[in-house]
């Protein structure tokens, strides 16, 4: 007799150490009632080829009703009837989901970071791995990687342009691509599909960082540092990023353990070419830094943070005490003055220009990268100071009265 919701209700369990109740629904489905713990349904059947007895789980009552039971039930019976075992098929489509979500494109794409990262700086690495996991992963994360489509990826990058992201848009899909072709190296995807979607974004370019590239645009911009009000450290800082040209991030993480004053050099380890570098330090440079030293030289960093001394300051820090002093984003960055100081230097063709690179902290390419090791520093340390001088000789004249600059070298 067919099983009723109301039989359900009613039956008892069986007193502890007796063995579970059975309430039957027919053809190999019923109830299981323990003493304790929950009810389960299960179907006894007999396998398709070996016609050895075997049950199969159907779920817990009342999460699975009676209802919902004779429906898994009647699919089990259509899979026996076509020669299927149900048990081997859930077991089939377990291990396909586990391998689906091994190779998921979240997985496969934080395996990919933890590779790449180390050879990126941490802002950098930062910036990627948000983009991800705010754009990409809660969209697409748990698909299994070979099976995202062009079509699909290009429906979450319109979204992203949608909200007037595009450059955002167009950096994702680099990511994605680069995640995409780690896949196909690894054995786990067939193909980039973010090779279909070339042209397909919003046209965007990358725009160059604002810098004064002439003489007279640098003369503006210093006397406007010149005139900075913000805190000491921040001015300091902000008055030294034209005279070192070192990249923002490099600057705000300067200790004080990597100053030799004896020898007037800065020696710190650049992230982005992997090997220690050693700035020359102008005369002027090290009269700012002696003459903060008494207000941070306790600490570890030069420029520790307002909040947080035991941390260095932020790099965006030294933007915003540009900005106050005048220094419009349209003038200069404070990237825009490597920009500003490989211009005005090259132009004066009296340093080697590998000298200048080397300054800048730049890797040169192909062979002459590996075997060029060279660092100039005699060569460099007279380049600083020749520069710091012009830099204050900019500040002091007007902008139509310049001398130019290698004349100034030319004349001491």
């Amino acid at each position: 007799m067919p099983l009723t919701d109301a039989a359900i209700r009613k039956a008892k369990r069986p007193a502890p150490g007796d063995k579970p109740l059975e309430l039957r629904d027919g053809n190999g489905l019923y109830l299981e009632v323990p003493p304790r713990h929950a009810m389960r349904w299960r179907h006894d059947y007999r396998r398709p080829v070996t016609k050895t007895r075997n049950t199969l789980s159907l779920g817990t009552y009342p999460e699975v009703s009676l209802a919902a039971a004779r429906e898994r039930h009647a699919e089990a019976r259509r899979q026996l009837a076509a020669g299927i075992d149900p048990g081997e098929q859930r077991k089939a489509a377990k291990i396909a989901g586990e391998a689906a979500a091994a190779n998921s494109f979240e997985v496969i794409g934080r395996e990919w970071f933890a590779k790449q990262k180390t050879g990126w700086s941490d802002s950098y690495a930062t910036k990627v791995i948000r983009r991800l996991e705010s754009d990409i992963f809660p969209w697409l994360g748990n698909r299994p990687v070979a099976s995202i489509t062009a079509p699909e990826l290009l429906k979450h990058l319109e979204r992203i342009e949608q909200r007037g992201a595009i450059e955002t848009a167009h950096r994702a899909l680099q990511t994605c691509g680069a995640v995409f072709r780690y896949a196909v190296r690894t054995g786990r995807a067939e193909g980039d599909p973010t090779g279909a979607l070339k042209g397909a974004l919003t046209p965007w370019r990358p725009m160059p960082f604002a810098a004064a590239t002439t003489q007279a645009e640098a003369a503006i911009l210093l006397r406007k540092i010149q005139q900075s009000t913000s805190r000491p450290i921040v001015r300091s800082a902000l008055r030294l990023a034209p005279m070192l040209f070192s990249r923002p991030g490099e600057l705000v993480r300067m200790k004080w353990e990597e100053i030799d004053r004896d020898a007037g050099q800065w020696r710190y380890f650049v992230t982005k070419t992997k090997r220690t570098h050693i700035a020359a330090l102008s005369t002027q440079a090290m009269e700012i830094l002696l003459d903060l030293h008494p207000l941070t030289g306790r600490g570890e960093y030069v420029f520790p943070g307002g909040r947080d001394p035991r941390k260095h300051m932020s790099g965006n820090a030294i933007l915003v005490a540009a900005r106050r002093c005048g220094i419009e984003k349209d003038e200069s960055t404070i990237h825009g003055f490597r920009h500003m100081a490989s211009t005005l230097l090259n132009e004066t063709g009296l340093w080697n220009p590998d000298a200048i690179e080397a300054a800048l902290t730049h890797k040169m390419p192909g062979v002459r990268g590996v075997y060029n090791q060279a660092q100039y520093l005699d060569e460099r340390k007279k380049m600083m100071q020749a520069w710091a001088d012009y830099l204050d000789a900019l500040k002091a004249d007007t902008a139509s009265k310049v001398v130019p600059f290698k004349q100034r070298v030319a004349l001491g």
